[in-house]
């Protein structure tokens, strides 16, 4: 191991484990605009080495969007996945925040695609964030994303 110091040069993707990539696929790409970069198929020693899953076989998508990228990860083994169902006081829960320009216009496209506002939008009073219109929404796995609108 090397004792040399490092730093962070970029922040790449997010990954999110789905339990249908076809369906979340449509979601990223048809409701929020991300481009697909590729698809992958992992499987065996790579699959088993990156993850730290014995028998892990993965089928994956990238999508792209301007400033970040998004990893969708469909396990097709082991066969003993479990399905969590994390609120964002869990621990362990994490969420991807993105920026939009219109708040109300996201919230109701992703109310005909099936995701689900967790609350009403809100705007942060106070810090970094002042002004800014924020609200959590929940995919149909249960995963969070956190849409925010800076003030005009």
């Amino acid at each position: 191991m090397s004792t040399k110091p490092f730093r962070i040069i970029a922040a790449d993707h997010t990954g999110i484990t789905v339990a249908n990539l076809d369906r979340s696929l449509a979601f990223w790409q048809d409701v929020l605009g991300f481009e697909l970069s590729h698809r992958a198929h992992q499987t065996g020693d790579l699959a088993r080495e990156i993850t730290g899953v014995p028998g892990a076989e993965i089928s994956i998508a990238v999508l792209k969007a301007p400033g970040h990228k998004i990893e969708l990860l469909e396990y097709h083994a082991p066969s003993d996945r479990k399905r969590a169902d994390l609120r964002p006081c869990d621990v362990g829960s994490v969420h991807v925040a993105l920026t939009v320009d219109n708040l109300d216009a996201v919230l109701s496209t992703i109310a005909a695609s099936g995701w689900k506002a967790a609350g009403k939008p809100q705007t942060v009073k106070s810090g970094p964030n002042a002004g800014k219109r924020v609200i959590y929404v929940r995919d149909p796995d249960g995963t969070t994303i956190e849409f925010m609108q800076p003030p005009p």
